[in-house]
């Protein structure tokens, strides 16, 4: 009887599929002036659940320290060393194109949680859960002008986002009726931006769009206040994160930003297409770091997840965890997906859109005594 029961254990055993390990490497700044983006994204990370594409993950997680320099190396010896299928990140957009080189040369998938732009259909390797700016920036065009606004100051930082950002508004400005009269940057780590305020100021503009991220993103807005502007004020959508508007406090009261709807998720309409998902993670974040803590950074790490779950599982069917094949198979699963319900919109991607996201990504919102309102 023993025999038997062993033998049938060892047939069950055969005929059972092998769970194999996924390994992902996962690039985020929790350190430097980018932490305050970098910690949300890693938060998420420690509550997704432990399987990807149904077979066990491992998220080996690095601290890039908001650098791009660091990024590139974590991203070698993840694929190299630790031999990863998926790369994601990082959380900015100049670490994510720096990545974005590693991950063409040693052909392995990357998931950006950073807009990165046109960049992003140059490289058949490189998707991202976040949405372009030009999508987002057009919300605050049309926004310009519904509210008779004609002019507009700019004032982001001196890289990559910044570029983006302004990029974004250019997009739409002429379109819309409004003329950018003066682009103004500072440093992520400059501690004064009097003389890019005074500046704008000196050009009169009927509103103003910044293009910063992240903690110091509140600098300008401060000053702006500071020195009696009274026009329209934009943030972007690297800037909607509570944490923030503590920083800047009464400072933020009018600021008006483009958004994912999972911001504002008890506020859409019960038919919105995203709210479902949108508040099972609300659900689940709240419980583990408290009510009203979830952000849109957060969000994005969870729509990294919903993407890569649905292409790993897809990539299963052809080939296994460790190889190139697999990672190739990834890498065309991420391209192919559809209608991947996330909690900042639905992802499309197709070979000449490695985002996927169209208007239902985005809401615009009002800030008012420390929230966000849905701007209707």
């Amino acid at each position: 009887m023993k025999k038997l029961i062993a033998a049938c254990a060892a047939a069950i055993a055969l005929a059972a599929p092998a769970l194999a390990q996924v390994k992902v490497g996962v690039i985020i700044g929790t350190t430097g002036p980018a932490a305050g983006l970098g910690i949300p994204y890693k938060n998420t990370f420690a509550i997704l659940p432990k399987t990807l594409g149904g077979q066990p993950v491992d998220y080996i997680i690095r601290d890039d320290a908001s650098d791009p320099t660091n990024a590139v190396k974590f991203a070698r010896d993840l694929v190299v060393g630790d031999k990863v299928d998926l790369l994601i990140g990082a959380g900015t957009v100049s670490s994510s194109l720096a990545i974005a080189d590693v991950a063409a040369q040693l052909k392995t998938p990357q998931i950006a949680m950073a807009p990165v732009g046109a960049e992003i259909s140059k490289n058949p390797w490189m998707f991202a859960s976040v949405q372009p700016a030009p999508l987002m920036m057009a919300a605050v065009a049309a926004d310009m002008k519904a509210h008779g606004i004609k002019t507009a100051g700019f004032i982001g930082f001196s890289d990559s986002w910044g570029d983006t950002v302004l990029n974004g508004l250019k997009a739409h400005a002429d379109a819309n009726g409004v003329k950018i009269v003066t682009d103004q940057r500072y440093g992520r780590l400059d501690t004064s931006v009097v003389g890019q305020v005074l500046k704008v100021l000196a050009s009169n503009p009927d509103a103003v769009v910044l293009g910063g991220s992240g903690t110091p993103g509140v600098l300008p807005l401060m000053t702006l206040r500071e020195r009696g502007y009274r026009g329209r004020i934009y943030q972007n959508h690297g800037m909607v994160n509570r944490e923030f508007m503590r920083v800047g406090s009464k400072a933020w009261d009018g600021v008006v930003a483009p958004a994912g709807p999972v911001v504002v998720a008890e506020q859409l309409a019960d038919g919105a297409p995203t709210k479902k998902t949108a508040m099972e993670f609300a659900k689940l974040y709240d419980q583990v770091y408290g009510p009203g803590t979830r952000n849109s950074t957060s969000a994005y790490s969870y729509d990294t997840y919903l993407i890569a779950d649905r292409a790993v599982a897809e990539a299963m069917k052809k080939a296994k965890p460790g190889t190139p094949e697999f990672r190739q198979a990834v890498r065309d699963a991420l391209e192919s997906s559809k209608e991947v319900v996330g909690t900042h919109g639905v992802y499309n991607m197709t070979a000449t859109d490695h985002a996927g996201v169209d208007q239902r990504a985005v809401v615009l919102l009002r800030a008012e005594n420390g929230d966000w309102k849905l701007v209707k």
